[in-house]
């Protein structure tokens, strides 16, 4: 694990435990969602849905300087929010830490307990596709 995605997955803990109640954790998921840099458009295409998600989301990931930066995108706020939850942590990070860190602080926000199976299948989702998108990268380096 590297001492970037610690950092941030501490400082993300730590906004959310904060929060008192589960309404105020879930606006600032909410807010985070919102928050999203504009998805490019030309990057809306099918190959980019994370498919077992609720809603439609889109995912595009590339590499720069050996470090991995995804982007997302999805009309329903929650499952935005989601998004930005691994995107706060992952982005910015190598392959390897991506595969090699589970996000193990999704578990300490206090909002896993609360989604709806739906909800908690497609956060996995998200989460096995930006792996897979890090086994891309990798292979490409080799």
């Amino acid at each position: 694990m590297s001492e970037t995605f610690q950092k941030k997955s501490d400082e993300l803990k730590n906004k959310f435990l904060t929060l008192g109640s589960t309404e105020a954790r879930y606006s600032a998921l909410i807010e985070m969602g919102k928050a999203l840099p504009p998805y490019p458009k030309e990057c809306k295409t099918a190959d980019r849905i994370v498919s077992g998600c609720q809603s439609i989301l889109h995912l595009h990931a590339s590499l720069k300087e050996g470090k991995i930066y995804f982007e997302a995108s999805s009309d329903a706020l929650i499952s935005a929010g989601l998004a930005a939850l691994l995107l706060t942590v992952y982005n910015g990070e190598t392959p390897e830490t991506l595969l090699t860190s589970p996000p193990h602080f999704l578990a300490e926000l206090g909002i896993m307990g609360q989604l709806s199976p739906n909800r908690s299948n497609g956060l996995a989702h998200i989460h096995l596709r930006m792996k897979q998108l890090a086994i891309h990268f990798l292979t490409l380096r080799s």
